[in-house]
């Protein structure tokens, strides 16, 4: 890990605060003073700032409510960040966005620094479901939620989607489990029944569900209990 990285994951000081530490040498590495941000920290090294040690940086886990009008990006030139919904020494510690949404859906978005547990939340192999609320402009067929389970052909895919539990809350409204993340899938697989997705809400990534009391923009930080639903 570079030491500038190290040293913001680990203190909470911005890029520029770091960089000025290192320019006062007020950085060692086992012992030696180091002034390059970009120096490369092999593990177990001994970091001090101003002759206190400072442990390695622990993995950080969020959970946030996304909502619409923005992107799980970092930046992007035409539209709000989720990224930019995170506190500044929050943003600080290079989060990761584990399970994207679309910039017109809303709701839970998992962002992290631990690069195994984010594989283990995105990877098609873990097979993680992933649940959304669904309205529809049509009423929603009963024989959908056959259909589904069985696996729909999506327009310019050769393989029918893996099965899927659709629950019919209402005429318009439903609950959908995937375990896929095909580009728009739950907006194609409406399509592929003449019917068209209106509203697109997701409130639960495996095992971990959205925080009722998270408002539209609002995060927090993930429960131990939450946290081991992918380690």
């Amino acid at each position: 890990m570079r030491l500038d990285k190290y040293l913001a994951h680990s203190t909470g000081l911005s890029r520029k605060e770091v960089k000025r530490a290192l320019h006062k040498k007020s950085i060692t590495v086992n012992g030696t003073m180091v002034r390059d941000a970009s120096f490369q920290l092999e593990e177990g090294a001994e970091v001090t700032f101003k002759d206190q040690i400072v442990s390695a940086p622990k993995q950080r886990y969020f959970m946030l409510n996304k909502p619409l009008g923005y992107v799980c990006s970092n930046e992007d030139p035409n539209h709000p960040t989720v990224a930019g919904l995170l506190e500044s020494e929050v943003r600080a510690n290079e989060l990761n966005i584990a399970g994207r949404l679309d910039v017109d859906t809303t709701g839970l978005v998992l962002v992290t620094t631990d690069g195994q547990w984010l594989h283990k939340v995105t990877s098609p192999n873990h097979k993680q479901p992933k649940r959304y609320l669904v309205e529809t402009a049509d009423p929603i067929m009963p024989e959908t939620v056959d259909l589904f389970a069985k696996g729909v052909a999506l327009n310019g895919e050769k393989n029918l989607t893996k099965p899927a539990v659709l629950e019919i809350i209402e005429t318009h409204m439903a609950y959908l489990t995937i375990i896929e993340g095909k580009y728009h899938q739950v907006k194609r697989m409406f399509a592929a029944t003449g019917n068209k997705v209106l509203e697109l809400h997701r409130d639960r990534i495996g095992n971990i569900a959205l925080d009722e009391k998270l408002d539209l923009g609002e995060y927090r930080a993930l429960s131990e209990t939450e946290i081991a639903q992918f380690l």
